[in-house]
């Protein structure tokens, strides 16, 4: 299987000095064996050329039975090869061999081959079936024949084996060890910018949606004369727009809370006098016209809704600031039970179902501000889902700790809106049917207090198909 390449800058500029090295040494490998074949070659051509046909010639007075008139191998080295070619036609071949001519046995190719020699006094290389490889060159005799006087090229191609195999380890050894030491260099010059990366893998692990941030402080390299430098710079220049930000929003935020809780207790006591007085004059026992009476309803029902928004926004404005909730161990399956009856009580047109474990299931919580959320998970599916609707409330366990779903088959909430479905008088009333008024904050105060109790609420929904999940720790 095919390696992949390296992915990481180290490996990389790593893998590229290699590279490049690793192309340096064969080009250098390359051209030293050419120069040394090369050399080698023109050498045995001056070989060659010094023999000139004297071993080819005396091959022609072989046959005859004067000792003098035998092959002269004087001067001719081991493997010298001769052969005297008469009309196109190799008439005799023969190969020195331990200061002795041996005849050679050519076969028609190696005929044809020695043939097609160029008389022109150069070296040409040819195979030769019984001997390998030889480096020949072609005279003309004094008898209207062609003298063809060859070496062997197997001591050159075994010279230049041999650098090859030298170059190959010694080069070898050379990449290993300038890999080792790049990998080295590059991971000492790469330092400063592991740590820009860790600072800002540092920064993007902030929570920062929420809450006040401890931003970590600037980077110490940051010398604008190296590429490093630059990217510090401007990450600490990034870091401090950053902090600007976050100080400018908590600030804001803060003010905001503040406004929230502050309202909400100078509303508390005009809203209560206003609904007080509106029930004192509903129940004069005196003639009160229609309209009249109409109006002091709508006084009474207006201040009780707009009693429900100030203690909303007044419990919201106390979680926001961190009050703390009672620690001790709830029901989960009591709180369940008793917000399913008053569920079906404010909802009897929908069809109620519990799935509740055999045993109870307790959790560490504050019981009112639980009950609360799950209140209003269950008013929610009422208010926004037709008459008809089954609304599923199912309570299951594992390690980590309890989980409550509320499922409903109704329209379901745009896909637009679900990831700010948690969020303060956000209302999705235009695709969900509705009975009665909503404030838009139920769903923020379920996601407040679950929050607040080290858990979780999320929201997944499709047309007929809505699930409202709550998570909470044992």
């Amino acid at each position: 299987m095919r390696r992949p390449p390296p992915r990481t800058l180290r490996g990389q500029l790593t893998a590229g000095l290699v590279s490049l090295l690793a192309l340096a040494c064969l080009a250098v490998g390359i051209t030293t064996a050419l120069a040394l074949r090369g050399f080698l070659m023109g050498r045995l051509d001056e070989q060659l050329t010094a023999y000139g046909g004297r071993f080819a010639a005396s091959l022609e007075r072989e046959a005859e039975p004067d000792a003098d008139n035998r092959p002269d191998t004087r001067g001719q080295a081991d493997s010298t090869f001769g052969a005297r070619l008469l009309n196109g036609s190799v008439t005799q071949a023969a190969v020195v061999d331990e200061a002795a001519d041996r005849p050679v046995q050519l076969t028609s190719g190696d005929r044809r081959a020695l043939a097609g020699v160029p008389v022109d006094g150069n070296g040409h290389s040819i195979r030769l079936s019984a001997l390998g490889k030889y480096r020949v060159t072609a005279v003309h005799g004094d008898d209207q024949d062609i003298l063809i006087t060859g070496l062997p090229l197997h001591p050159v191609e075994e010279t230049v084996h041999r650098l090859e195999a030298v170059e190959a380890v010694l080069f070898g050894a050379a990449l290993v060890a300038t890999g080792t030491a790049a990998a080295l260099w590059v991971r000492i010059s790469l330092r400063p910018l592991r740590t820009v990366t860790a600072r800002a893998a540092e920064v993007a692990s902030l929570p920062l949606a929420s809450g006040a941030i401890d931003m970590p402080g600037p980077l110490p390299d940051t010398d604008p004369r190296t590429e490093v430098g630059q990217v510090g710079t401007a990450l600490n220049h990034m870091l401090g727009h950053v902090e600007n930000a976050l100080t400018s929003r908590q600030a804001s935020e803060e003010r905001l809370r503040h406004f929230a809780a502050d309202a909400s207790h100078e509303l508390r006591t005009p809203v209560a006098n206003i609904r007080g007085h509106a029930e004192l004059a509903l129940r004069h026992q005196g003639p009160v016209p229609a309209e009249v009476r109409h109006a002091l309803e709508r006084i009474d029902g207006e201040s009780q809704r707009m009693t429900r928004v100030v203690d909303d926004l007044l419990l919201l404005a106390r979680l926001d600031a961190g009050r703390p909730l009672e620690h001790e161990p709830v029901d989960l399956t009591l709180l369940i039970l008793n917000a399913s009856d008053d569920a079906r009580a404010a909802g009897p047109a929908h069809h109620w179902r519990l799935v509740l474990p055999e045993e109870p299931v307790t959790v560490t919580g504050d019981a009112h501000r639980l009950q609360q959320a799950i209140g209003n998970l269950l008013a929610n599916a009422r208010t926004h889902t037709p008459p008809g609707t089954d609304v599923t409330i199912t309570l299951t366990t594992d390690r980590t700790g309890a989980c409550v779903d509320v499922r409903d088959n109704g329209p379901g909430i745009p896909e637009e809106i679900q990831p700010e479905v948690f969020g303060r008088f956000v209302r999705a009333d235009h695709a969900r049917s509705r009975s009665t008024g909503s404030t838009g904050l139920g769903l923020a105060i379920v996601h407040a207090v679950i929050t607040a109790h080290g858990g979780t609420a999320t929201v997944t929904s499709s047309p007929g198909h809505t699930t409202f999940r709550l998570t909470l720790p044992h």
